[in-house]
C-alpha cells in the first residue's frame, strides 16, 4: 500500500510536467500575438500562463518532496509537502491576478483603445482547447491517485481555459467598435485568476489545519459501528497528510472481553475502514463499556 502511494506521486509528476510544457508554449504564443495584435486581454492571459509555469513548478517540487521517506524530523513522512506546494501555487496566482486587475482597470479608464487583430481571438480559441485537454488529463489523473496538488493543477487548467474564452469574447466584442471591451475583459480575467487562487488556498489551508469532511467522518463512524463486537464509538478524528487520510478512533467494547478478542475487533475495524475508504492508516484505542 505504501509503495502504491509513492508510485501515485510519480504519476502525479507527469501531470505537473504536462502543465509546465503547455504553459511555456502558450505563454510565449499569447504574449507575442497579444503584443503584435494589440490585445490587452490576450496579454493578460499570457501573463497568467507565465505565473502558472511557476505554480506548476512548485507543484512538481512538492510532489518530489512528498516522496521522501519518513525520518527523525518527519516521523509521519513528507506527504504534506504536496499540500504546501498547492498553497504556494495559490499565492503566486493571487499576486498575478491582482496585478492583472490593477493594470486592466487603469487601462479601461485611460480610454483611446484600438480593436485587436482577429488573430488574437483565434489564438485564444486554440489556447482554450489545449488547456481543456490538459485539464481533462490532470483531472482524471488526480482522481486516480487522489492527489491534492494535481487537483489544484487541474482547477488551474480549467480556469485558464475559461480565461482564454473570456479573452476571446472581449477581442470579438472590440471588433464591433466596443474597444473598451478588450481591457474590460482583462479585468474579468484577473478576477477569475484570483477566484481560482482563493479556492486552492482554502482547500490547502483546510488540510494543513487538520480540517476534514464531517460527512466522511460520520461515514467512518457508521462503518465502525457495523463491525461485530463494537458497542459504540466514543471518539473519532481524521486528518490528511497530502493524499493520505489518517483516522483515530476510540471504540467501546464489552468490559468482560478477553484482551485478544478486543484486539481482533479493533483489527477488523481497521481493515474495514482501510479497504472501504482507501485510508492509509487507522489507529484504534479500545475501552471497556
Amino acid at each position: 500500500m505504501e509503495q502504491e502511494r509513492y508510485d501515485n506521486l510519480k504519476l502525479g509528476e507527469k501531470g505537473a510536467i504536462l502543465s509546465i510544457v503547455a504553459y511555456i508554449l502558450l505563454s510565449i504564443l499569447k504574449l507575442f500575438v497579444g503584443y503584435t495584435a494589440n490585445s490587452e486581454a490576450l496579454l493578460a492571459d499570457g501573463l497568467n500562463n507565465m505565473t502558472d509555469i511557476v505554480a506548476s513548478v512548485a507543484v512538481l517540487i512538492g510532489l518530489k518532496l512528498s516522496q521522501k521517506p519518513a525520518d527523525d524530523n518527519h516521523p509521519y513522512g513528507h506527504w504534506r509537502a504536496e499540500t504546501i506546494a498547492a498553497l504556494v501555487a495559490s499565492f503566486i496566482m493571487m499576486a498575478v491576478g491582482l496585478q492583472v486587475v490593477y493594470s486592466a482597470v487603469v487601462s479601461v479608464f485611460e480610454g483611446s483603445h484600438q480593436a485587436p487583430d482577429m488573430i488574437a481571438a483565434w489564438t485564444g480559441i486554440f489556447s482554450a482547447f489545449v488547456m481543456y485537454f490538459v485539464y481533462r488529463y490532470n483531472k482524471n489523473l488526480a482522481n486516480k491517485i487522489n492527489s491534492q496538488a494535481v487537483k489544484a493543477a487541474a482547477k488551474d487548467n480549467l480556469s485558464d481555459a475559461w480565461v482564454s474564452i473570456a479573452a476571446v469574447a472581449g477581442i470579438i466584442g472590440a471588433q464591433f467598435y466596443l474597444t473598451w471591451l478588450d481591457p474590460l475583459t482583462a479585468v474579468l480575467v484577473g478576477f477569475l485568476i484570483c477566484k481560482t487562487a482563493w479556492g486552492i488556498f482554502w482547500d490547502a489551508t483546510h488540510d494543513l489545519t487538520d480540517g476534514f469532511d464531517e460527512e466522511l467522518i460520520k461515514s467512518f463512524k457508521d462503518t465502525a459501528l457495523r463491525v461485530y463486537g463494537v458497542k459504540g464509538v466514543k471518539d473519532i478524528r481524521a486528518r490528511n497528510y497530502g493524499n493520505n487520510a489518517v483516522v483515530d478512533l476510540v471504540l467501546l467494547v464489552r468490559s468482560d472481553l478477553d484482551i485478544r478478542l478486543a484486539h481482533d475487533i479493533s483489527t477488523e475495524v481497521e481493515k474495514e475502514l482501510m479497504n472501504t475508504y482507501d485510508i492509509s492508516a487507522v489507529h484504534v484505542h479500545v475501552e471497556p463499556n
